[in-house]
């Protein structure tokens, strides 16, 4: 006769709250929301001093469309700059293993921490007439870099770069990289694989890392003052049309500066669900 044995009793499940349902501690909630309101506050100080019944004739003044035009132009274009650039770069780094990779990795972030003046005194050493490259840029095929439209836009790829490489990077990063080896097994050839696998895989990453670059050089300032100047119609963007007008017409300057404002949260409410959004 077989003893059999009885089974344990199943253990009770136990139902655990989520923490964001736990009570918040007050001793973290004064600060909270201090926070909030130092972030909030000068955003709504800008919005109750924005003189609304002058907004539109102030927006089409000629000064004002002519910076938005060159605003939105070098973006674009400093943005192009990037993608060509910066995508095969997030690729180098997320895909092949090389030497001294940690550090490329390191300075392709560094203008992400460097004072944007910083840069542009950089970009002029090197673009400069008398730079490293300038010289003989200026000298060769007689381009001129600094306080022209085309410096704009590098001014502006300059900080705006890494953005886009970091997040083509994590995105590289979290693909499956089976469909690029199932394409190589086919037959399909690297730059066939790159074109048609990996960057419809990417597409999501690499979409938001092109936005984020777009809107971070539209609102540069610091690179751009330094190395192409403020001359209207030239090199006079968005917000050094802000930095003028704020010694001459307050109002002109709040009306630029809620258009800036404005782009900023259409930018993030468009990646709300990439970026900010929290499960």
């Amino acid at each position: 006769m077989t003893a059999t044995r009885d089974a344990p009793p199943a253990a009770p499940a136990v139902r655990r709250t989520p923490s964001r349902r736990a009570r918040i501690p007050l001793p973290l909630l004064l600060p909270a929301a201090l926070g909030l309101l130092f972030l909030v506050l000068p955003l709504g100080g800008l919005l109750v001093r924005t003189p609304w019944s002058t907004l539109p004739q102030r927006l089409t003044e000629p000064g004002a469309l002519t910076a938005l035009r060159l605003s939105l132009q070098t973006a674009t274009l400093a943005t192009g700059l990037c993608l060509l650039l910066g995508v095969p770069l997030a690729w180098l780094l997320a895909r092949v293993e090389f030497p001294g990779r940690r550090i490329v990795r390191a300075l392709v972030t560094v203008p992400l921490v460097l004072p944007p003046v910083v840069g542009g005194v950089a970009l002029l050493l090197v673009f400069g007439r008398r730079g490293l490259l300038g010289g003989w840029l200026d000298a060769t095929f007689g381009i001129t870099l600094p306080f022209t439209t085309a410096g704009v836009v590098l001014a502006e790829a300059f900080v705006a770069m890494p953005f886009l490489v970091i997040a083509v990077e994590g995105a590289l990063r979290a693909a499956d990289p089976r469909y690029e080896e199932a394409a190589a097994t086919l037959g399909a050839g690297r730059w066939t694989t790159f074109t048609r696998v990996t960057l419809p895989l990417v597409a999501p990453g690499l979409a938001a890392g092109a936005v984020l670059c777009w809107a971070r050089a539209l609102g540069e300032f610091g690179a751009t003052i330094t190395f192409a100047g403020n001359y209207p119609g030239r090199t006079q963007t968005m917000p050094l049309a802000v930095y003028l007008a704020l010694e001459t017409d307050l109002e002109a300057a709040i009306v630029l500066s809620v258009v800036l404002l404005a782009v900023s949260v259409t930018i993030l409410a468009a990646l709300r669900d990439r970026w900010i959004s929290a499960p």
